[in-house]
């Protein structure tokens, strides 16, 4: 099967070959799918995308008249996919929604633990000579209550890690898990109660429709003053004036965020030489409270090799006239 690859980062391609081991003939292109690149995919009968890909309407319709059939996202969220669209056409699609849920649950609690003990002032102060203590209390997680919002894979697994800290768990999920319940005594609750009792909340939802700015300034008011917010999911999910809002008032106490919603033409690119426009992200980073990395939660070898390899099984299944697994 003819592959085309769009935003084909460098880092992950040799993880892709190494999956593929020359089964299909895959082309890489760094750009990412837009109304303009859509005939760089002209002979391949299946794309793979990545989160910021556009799979619109009108985009998708531009990939079957070039003869495209299959799209293969290569994450977890698919918010950027206009499925309807996609089915009236009879595009096959699928993603990749459990490559490594390990990974975005670790990375989650290495921003907590950077911010708990201000890991990052520290440094900065070391490497100037200075080392005082004065700015760098910390808190412990043992005995805090954690919220997470989205229970899922993820989820799952930050619950168990964060069990084993010592943390008492709530969980908002529209399917209760009764074995998290047993396993580290997760208690579900509404999202208000969540946010009344957490010490820290840490957000997996998918980004939909309801979701869009789910925490925006009517849930941040009802966070516990001082409160840490995680975000290693969707962007969208947090409405990021609103959060400035509550930095600035001291509702919020401190921010860990993987993810941006304005990260589109951001992340993933290499802006040294480029002014910075995005006034919000400039804000953001003038609190010493607030510890941001750039999607970088997936980046583990275990989890590029896993995506390499569910990718790769899509196309398996694809050639041979079979359904692939996670379609959508």
């Amino acid at each position: 099967m003819n592959v085309t690859v769009f935003s084909a980062l460098a880092f992950e391609q040799p993880f892709l070959d190494q999956a593929n081991a020359g089964r299909h003939a895959v082309q890489y292109y760094a750009q990412c799918l837009t109304d303009q690149t859509v005939p760089l995919a002209q002979g391949a009968a299946a794309v793979s995308v990545f989160g910021s890909d556009d799979l619109s309407a009108p985009v998708l319709a531009q990939l079957w008249a070039h003869g495209v059939r299959y799209v293969l996202v290569r994450a977890a969220g698919t918010d950027q996919v206009d499925l309807p669209a996609a089915h009236r056409l009879g595009l096959r699609m699928a993603h990749v929604p459990d490559y490594s849920p390990h990974a975005i649950a670790e990375h989650a609690v290495a921003l907590l633990l950077a911010l708990a003990r201000h890991l990052r002032r520290a440094d900065q102060q070391l490497r100037a000579n200075d080392f005082r203590l004065d700015k760098l209390i910390g808190f412990e997680l043992r005995g805090k209550t954690v919220g997470i919002v989205g229970v899922g894979h993820i989820g799952a697994v930050l619950a168990g890690i964060l069990h084993g800290f010592g943390c008492r768990l709530l969980g908002q999920d529209l399917r209760p898990d009764d074995a998290l319940r047993q396993r580290y005594g997760l208690e579900y609750v509404d999202l208000p109660t969540l946010c009344a009792q957490a010490d820290i909340v840490s957000l997996h939802t998918p980004l939909t429709a309801a979701t869009q700015h789910l925490f925006g300034d009517e849930l941040l008011g009802q966070l516990k003053p001082g409160a840490v917010l995680l975000n290693t999911g969707r962007g969208g999910v947090l409405d990021t004036a609103a959060a400035l809002r509550a930095l600035a008032s001291g509702q919020l106490g401190y921010l860990g965020l993987d993810v941006y919603e304005g990260e589109q033409g951001l992340f993933f690119a290499d802006h040294t030489r480029d002014p910075l426009r995005d006034a919000t992200f400039a804000k953001l980073l003038t609190y010493d409270n607030v510890l941001m990395t750039a999607h970088q939660g997936y980046l583990t070898r275990e989890a590029l090799a896993s995506l390499a390899a569910a990718a790769v099984a899509a196309f398996d299944a694809w050639g041979q006239g079979q359904p692939a697994a996670h379609e959508l």
